[in-house]
């Protein structure tokens, strides 16, 4: 999630260091005051002020347990999951609810966590207090899902205003806007107390879905790779483990074989190339220029999780529990709990199988390595499928006339216009407001070269494609992640 302004510049010439103590503190700023820890004033000159756009949701649609095709499904009535999401973003909210309070613990790592009664769960208490985990998109907007949950649960009559029966719901959130998307639409109350109401037992969507909406991974190494939400599920006897993860790493995701589970890599990299091979001479590849993070989409990055047990735990056990599933993680996602990441990780005991069982055998360590394996999974069920370059057509596929009818000023949101114009046959592109539209930037017109009669593309390292109704619409990236813009003037 963290937004940090880099003190040490590298590039194909080597490295700039001007500055390097005042850029380290502009770029503290910078993040701080993202995070609310430092006045808006004092990270002036580590970005631009940008007014505040018009934020009314009122008239979006919760779109309520979406699959999308993957699935995760297990028999466990004890845990129900719900997700909502606004594909006008998109973006999204995933809540856990359990079937009664249950015991909890939490670790948090990296370097710009955003977290809700987090501080509770460390206390250690031997009492189940825990009614639900929910994880959201829209940075620290997001975290008003959490408590949108917590009031469901009074006005529903789950809990009360009763000392005793006070709802609990704790929450993390990942940073989705920026480079991800061209607008700042976030998972609000509404979003949230539809997806607890729709919880249901047994079934978790993969991919992007719920709160890993548009989550992205590897930009670090340059990826930009999509991303989402995964799980996975071990039984062994009566104990049961389940595993939950929304992966926005600054790091890429990394298979059991060592291999780079999503990236848009750059054409200089041998194929099929390992994250070790990246990491290594790390510094002489960054020097190069063979390894250069992306500018627009990384350092915004927290990867949020939930690990569960029927086993009874100690509050010790279920930390350590905590504290060892996370710390597995660095397998898969590599590297991990960076300075621009905000890991958090929550374990939860249900109490319905007692370890002391002689039929049973199972400790609180192999639990947390089981568990561990799962995690691994999720990881690796988090990702989606890409979406593949465009090619460009290999002569003109549609003539002026057509040309100037996409003309015109497009307006996805208060935060970005494209202006596209016609000349000579061609179609050009040219962001008109405070963002850059993806490949597409401010103040340098870009040509755009036709796919189709109807879809055209800006070459590059990741995929772009824009789609013309030629009624007034401009539709960018058509899918999972796309984004809408209606024609404003002509």
């Amino acid at each position: 999630m963290m937004v940090m302004g880099a003190w040490l510049r590298v590039g194909k010439t080597g490295m700039d260091r001007r500055g390097t103590g005042s850029s380290l503190w502009r770029g503290f700023a910078a993040a701080a005051a993202l995070a609310g820890g430092v006045p808006a004033a004092m990270a002036q000159d580590a970005q631009p002020t940008r007014s505040p756009p018009s934020a009314n949701q009122d008239g979006l649609r919760p779109v309520l347990n979406s699959d999308g095709g993957r699935t995760l499904r297990f028999d466990w009535p004890m845990l129900s999951i719900g997700t909502g999401e606004y594909e006008e973003g998109p973006t999204g909210v995933t809540v856990f609810r359990f079937g009664r309070k249950v015991h909890g613990a939490v670790d948090v790592r990296g370097g710009a966590p955003g977290t809700v009664n987090t501080d509770f769960l460390r206390l250690g208490y031997e009492t189940p207090d825990l009614d639900a985990v929910v994880f959201a998109g829209g940075s620290w907007y997001g975290l008003e899902a959490t408590t949108a949950v917590d009031t469901a649960l009074k006005d529903d009559g789950v809990r009360s205003g009763y000392w005793d029966n006070i709802g609990l719901a704790v929450g993390a959130i990942i940073y989705d806007f920026g480079g991800r998307r061209l607008n700042e639409i976030y998972p609000d109350k509404r979003l949230a107390q539809a997806a607890l109401r729709a919880a249901r037992p047994g079934t978790f969507p993969l991919g992007a879905r719920g709160a890993g909406r548009s989550a992205m991974t590897g930009s670090l190494f340059g990826c930009d790779a999509h991303s989402g939400q995964g799980g996975a599920f071990r039984q062994v006897g009566p104990v049961k483990i389940a595993a939950f993860t929304v992966v926005n790493a600054f790091g890429a995701v990394t298979d059991r074989e060592g291999k780079l589970a999503a990236c848009y890599p750059d054409p200089a990299w041998p194929k099929d190339v390992k994250t070790s091979q990246l990491l290594t001479d790390f510094s002489e590849k960054r020097l190069s220029g063979l390894l250069a993070a992306s500018a627009d989409k990384g350092r915004k990055n927290t990867t949020v999780s939930l690990v569960v047990t029927n086993v009874k735990m100690s509050p010790a056990e279920l930390q350590r529990l905590a504290i060892q599933v996370h710390s597995s993680m660095a397998r898969g996602i590599q590297p991990f709990q960076t300075m621009f990441d905000g890991d958090v990780l929550y374990a939860v005991s249900t109490d319905e199988v007692d370890p002391g069982q002689a039929t049973l055998g199972f400790g609180s360590v192999d639990v947390a390595t089981l568990a561990s394996e799962a995690m691994w999974d999720a990881i690796l069920a988090s990702v989606p499928p890409q979406p593949a370059a465009p090619v460009p057509a290999k002569r003109a596929v549609a003539g002026q006339a057509v040309l100037e009818g996409y003309a015109g000023d497009y307006r996805f949101s208060p935060i970005a216009e494209l202006r596209v114009t016609a000349r000579e046959g061609k179609l050009f592109g040219e962001a008109t407001g405070k963002y850059d539209v993806f490949a597409v930037k401010r103040g340098q017109p870009v040509e755009l070269l036709p796919v189709t009669a109807t879809d055209f593309t800006v070459p590059g390292r990741y995929p772009m494609l824009l789609r013309f109704d030629g009624k007034g619409t401009l539709t960018v990236n058509p899918g999972s992640w796309q984004q809408v813009a209606q024609r404003t003037a002509r």
